[in-house]
């Protein structure tokens, strides 16, 4: 295999990925970088040997070389996942007798981590880190405000139509979301007030609603990262931001706010509330509240 590119049938895979089962593309290039950290990884012990030839045993040692360069429990199950589809698909298609990691899971991967969110002290101070006194400013300021007000994605932020502003409901329609799942966000009424001035200002009723200055050109995921990082060295805060840190940040204050998990599922795109779960980590006491509020229903009568 090449730098750049796998075998034509690892190709064909990742093709089925998006065109069959209908992934992300996102996804897509998640599945091809862990594919080419574990051909690399692999390669030291079991040279020119393809993923779906190599024993449990293998992959058993690659897991370990993984945890020794701290890689969390996290990212390896997420990447075991990406391994597990390629070789339940090679033994699919007659190339291997077997999938030795069919139902193979690491015993320390079922707790997943807390994400890294923001207080509501220190999204006011990101926010009042972001003046409004040029265009410039106020383009990196609606970022700012659209990733914690309304909990995008940054693909999703930077793929943001003018189009996608729906005047009449108040609200942000996500055409494509992971999975291309649509979506339709309602903006806060403080939030309403700046996308409307920005919106005439932006002028015009089609194209991206974020350019870049100099080319005008739809904003890159770079780009927005750029934004949010500068926005927070100004602001002055201690943890590291990132549009990822927003979009936690905005479910874990509606949380915390009592807002139903279904609810929030729907507003960040989740498959299920079972994936909007997560989030239960960050706020101490959650737990607790929630089955004191499951015993009050149940001493009501309600189901």
């Amino acid at each position: 295999m090449s730098d750049d590119r796998f075998e034509p049938w690892v190709e064909g895979y990742l093709d089925y990925l998006t065109g069959v089962r209908r992934l992300a593309h996102r996804t897509r290039v998640d599945v091809r970088c862990t594919l080419k950290r574990a051909i690399k990884g692999m390669a030291v012990a079991r040279p020119a040997i393809p993923l779906w030839k190599l024993s449990l045993e293998d992959y058993l040692r690659w897991i370990e070389k993984e945890r020794e360069a701290k890689r969390s429990a996290t990212s390896i199950a997420k990447e075991l996942s990406h391994l597990r589809g390629l070789l339940d698909y090679a033994w699919r298609s007659g190339r291997s007798d077997r999938n030795v990691l069919d139902g193979f899971q690491l015993a320390d991967s079922g707790r997943q981590a807390a994400p890294r969110v923001l207080s509501i002290e220190e999204a006011k101070r990101l926010i009042l880190a972001c003046p409004r006194n040029t265009k410039r400013e106020r383009h990196d300021r609606m970022i700012i405000l659209l990733l914690y007000g309304c909990g995008l994605r940054t693909s999703e932020l930077c793929r943001l139509d003018l189009g996608d502003i729906d005047i009449e409901r108040r609200e942000v329609f996500v055409r494509r979301g992971k999975g291309d799942r649509e979506r339709k966000i309602p903006v806060p009424e403080g939030l309403w007030t700046e996308l409307l001035a920005y919106r005439a200002e932006r002028g015009g009723k089609r194209g991206a609603f974020f350019r870049t200055e100099a080319k005008h050109a739809r904003v890159s995921d770079k780009c927005v990262c750029r934004v949010v990082a500068e926005a927070s060295q100004r602001a002055k805060l201690e943890v590291r931001v990132t549009p990822k840190t927003l979009r936690h940040t905005f479910a874990t204050h509606l949380m915390d706010q009592g807002v139903d998990v279904a609810v929030i599922s729907s507003l960040m795109g989740h498959r299920g509330p079972a994936e909007t779960g997560v989030y239960l980590h960050a706020l101490p006491g959650r737990h607790e509240a929630a089955v004191s509020k499951l015993g009050g229903n149940q001493r009501e009568g309600k189901a």
